[in-house]
């Protein structure tokens, strides 16, 4: 088991095989700009893939907002993250905003989003970029940053457009309305809503059920996921008889095969 990392903005947690990442910054309604919770995302992704004993990851929020994105206040006074002529500002975004979508995207564990409150603009591309999404009937979210005058910087037109299909993807981005959790349900985003005291038991409950599969057999079942989306037929039926090679090797699946035999015997 690799050393579980340090983090400044947000708690971890684990608990048999579930971590769970709660962005900690209700000052700020956890904005990922002016604090580390990107760093703290990506050491936890990181970690995640070295450590083959963490079998899935949660992601949410603390106080009201799941995530606000990038903070507001700092773009009018032009902080730091914000300051300087266009090319110093592609590579400050590159060197610090792009770094979570890469990271989110090749998290090699399901990712599990619980999103308790508001999620807009690079707070709404975040939880986008994870496997699932559970919303609280109480949030709000969009791809607010045209309202700004500024574009998606973080890759969430990438994202959507493989949530939802162009056509409302471009529909969300262009207008940069607010949804609710019912037309995210509607729309494809949201896999399920709940009440907000039910969001974090059923993210729990969903996590448990995958974090007790055979390890090798999930992950790489994410990786073909995430590779049909850009790997011609042919191609990814190759590397689908590669990874069951893989599969068939590893000894918890023979237990597993071991396992559905006895309750098959025992009924």
């Amino acid at each position: 088991m690799t050393a579980r990392p340090e983090v400044t903005d947000c708690t971890l947690d684990l608990n048999d095989g579930v971590a769970t990442l709660t962005m900690n910054r209700h000052d700020v309604r956890n904005a990922v700009t002016g604090t580390a919770i990107i760093d703290d995302i990506l050491a936890v992704t990181d970690w995640i893939n070295r450590d083959q004993s963490v079998k899935v990851l949660i992601v949410t929020g603390a106080g009201s907002a799941f995530c606000a994105g990038g903070n507001i206040k700092d773009m009018a006074e032009r902080g730091a993250e914000f300051a300087g002529n266009p090319a110093e500002i592609a590579e400050h975004y590159r060197s610090t905003v792009q770094r979570m979508p890469i990271a989110m995207h090749g998290c090699e564990a399901p990712v599990i989003a619980a999103v308790n409150g508001a999620a807009v603009g690079a707070g709404f591309d975040l939880m986008n970029m994870c496997d699932m999404r559970l919303i609280s009937n109480k949030a709000k979210m969009g791809e607010t940053f045209v309202n700004l005058g500024i574009i998606p910087g973080d890759g969430g037109a990438w994202f959507m457009q493989r949530l939802i299909g162009y056509q409302r993807a471009a529909e969300l981005s262009l207008t940069g309305r607010l949804i609710t959790a019912d037309e995210a349900l509607e729309y494809g985003i949201a896999l399920e809503v709940l009440a907000p005291d039910d969001l974090l038991p059923r993210a729990q409950e969903m996590a448990r059920d995958m974090a007790g599969k055979p390890t090798t057999a999930l992950r790489l079942t994410k990786r073909l996921l995430k590779m049909a989306q850009r790997t011609e037929l042919p191609d990814f039926l190759d590397l689908c008889a590669i990874f069951q090679g893989v599969c068939h090797n590893e000894d918890e699946h023979m237990a597993a095969v071991t396992a559905m035999l006895e309750r098959i015997s025992s009924k």
